[in-house]
C-alpha cells in the first residue's frame, strides 16, 4: 500500500464552470455578510442583480430581512421553508466545510463552490463522491462577469464582452 499523497484535485475548466453557471439559478450564500463592504455581501448583490436567486445564510444573521431576503441559520432551515438550491457558494474556512458539505448532500444540491481562497481537496473529494460538482478557490461573481461581459480574465472591469465563442 502507497503512503503517497492523493494528487490535487482539479476544479472544472472555464468550460465547466460556465456551464454551471448557466444550468442553475439558485444560489446559496454561506457565510454571508451584512456588511457591504465584505466579498460575500458584494457577490449576495451581483448576483441577484443579474437575475440569480439568492438564498443568504448566516447564524448570525436568521431571521432577519436583507437584500429583500429572508436570512436562515442553515441550508437545512432554508430547504425546510421552500427554498431552491441549486449551488452553495460557500465564505467559510477550509476547517469549517465539512457540516456545510453534509447539509448540501442533504438538501440535494448540485453544486458545491468554495469561494475565492478557498480549497479543501478532502471535501471535493466527498463532494464528487455524494455526485455533486465541485469548484474551489474561484469566485462565483468574477466568473459570471468573465464569461458574460465585464471582466478581463486579469480581474479588471472593462465593461466589454469577449468577442470570442465559449
Amino acid at each position: 500500500m502507497s503512503m503517497e499523497p492523493e494528487p490535487a484535485l482539479e476544479t472544472p475548466d472555464m468550460y465547466g464552470r460556465l456551464r454551471i453557471l448557466r444550468a442553475y439559478t439558485h444560489v446559496a450564500i454561506v457565510g454571508f455578510s451584512a456588511n457591504p463592504y465584505r466579498p460575500s455581501h458584494f457577490v449576495a448583490v451581483y448576483l441577484q442583480a443579474e437575475g440569480y436567486n439568492i438564498v443568504l445564510v448566516n447564524p448570525r444573521y436568521a431571521g432577519q430581512t436583507i437584500l429583500g431576503r429572508r436570512v436562515y441559520s442553515s441550508l437545512i432551515e432554508a430547504k425546510e421553508a421552500g427554498e431552491q438550491i441549486e449551488i452553495v457558494d460557500v465564505f467559510r474556512k477550509p476547517q469549517d466545510l465539512e457540516p456545510v458539505l453534509q447539509e448540501a448532500i442533504s438538501i440535494g444540491a448540485h453544486v458545491l463552490w468554495l469561494q475565492l481562497g478557498i480549497r479543501n481537496d478532502e471535501i471535493g473529494r466527498q463532494a464528487i463522491a455524494a455526485g455533486m460538482e465541485f469548484v474551489q478557490d474561484h469566485c462565483i461573481k468574477m466568473e459570471h462577469a468573465r464569461f458574460f461581459g465585464g471582466l478581463h480574465t486579469l480581474g479588471l472591469n472593462t465593461g466589454v464582452i469577449l468577442s470570442k465563442k465559449l
